[in-house]
């Protein structure tokens, strides 16, 4: 399970590479409509493959929920808040899922409420993300509520999955929420975006990476963890994920790298390792 976290986190970490460089060719949020459609369409074809039966009718509207919130609603709310403030505050804002999926599981999840050491590996990653984000503070409260509102959305996808869709296949369910978030997102952009198309070879590429790798299979195994994890000890390991980002844009992009992104990194494995110090358990 160790080994599917730390994978997850570096495929979602470089796809800011492959993001920022297919928002060059593309709209934001067509560039992340077209993104989830490829990953729906390679899931919508492993699923006829694998003969993955079609969601229950009573699970529809969690399905349908669930695509909303975690498609739909957290990538829109992403792009507009990157108008208005920095890229290290929106990452901060966007990873402290952690902290709001932990919050929901104490209340509503049997057997994962918080401890005192969770809370500690919590607040000291994040303290850890902020630090090595050397964010910026400042721009529209609008928009940071915003940028909040996607961590609040994706935690809550997260939480109606344990609840009331952990029965489901991970396939099936990753293949239908993103088919219904992909809509939601194409649906926005052709009704509010401006701008224009760049295709060509790498944009094609970009767009296959964060569909097949990044989406289609990356949220397969997300689910995965999370069906089979506590939900804080899945979620605290994903704030390696922009750590990783700007490791990557510093190797791939050339962007700078500071010392007190490495010291922040530091405090964020102290925090996954405090959150997860009597092991990766499974739920049993």
């Amino acid at each position: 399970m160790k080994a599917s976290v730390a994978l997850l986190c570096l495929v979602w970490g470089f796809n800011f590479v492959i993001m920022k460089l297919g928002n060059g060719a593309f709209p934001p949020v067509l560039f992340a409509a077209l993104r989830f459609l490829t990953g729906a369409s390679v899931l919508l074809g492993v699923s006829f493959i694998k003969k993955i039966p079609l969601p229950h009718k009573s699970d529809l509207k969690w399905f349908l929920l669930c695509g909303l919130l975690q498609t739909t609603h957290f990538n829109i709310a992403i792009q507009i808040s990157l108008n208005f403030v920095s890229a290290g505050l929106t990452s901060v804002l966007t990873y402290s899922m952690p902290l709001f999926l932990s919050l929901m599981a104490h209340w509503w999840i049997p057997g994962e409420q918080l401890t005192r050491r969770k809370t500690v590996g919590i607040v000291l990653g994040l303290v850890g993300l902020v630090i090595s984000m050397n964010i910026q503070w400042g721009g529209s409260l609008g928009a940071i509520l915003l940028a909040l509102s996607s961590a609040i959305s994706w935690a809550a996808a997260s939480l109606l999955f344990k609840l009331k869709l952990q029965h489901c296949d991970s396939i099936q369910y990753t293949t239908w929420q993103m088919t219904i978030g992909a809509g939601g997102l194409l649906l926005y952009s052709f009704s509010f975006e401006h701008g224009e198309w760049h295709w060509g070879i790498m944009p094609a590429i970009y767009i296959l990476f964060s569909g097949i790798v990044a989406s289609a299979l990356a949220f397969v195994m997300w689910n995965h963890i999370l069906s089979r994890t506590e939900a804080s000890k899945a979620s605290i390991s994903l704030l390696l994920v922009p750590v990783v980002g700007v490791i990557s844009g510093y190797l791939f992009l050339n962007e700078s790298l500071q010392i007190v992104t490495l010291a922040g990194s530091l405090l964020v494995l102290a925090g996954i390792w405090v959150v997860n110090s009597k092991g990766f358990h499974s739920v049993k």
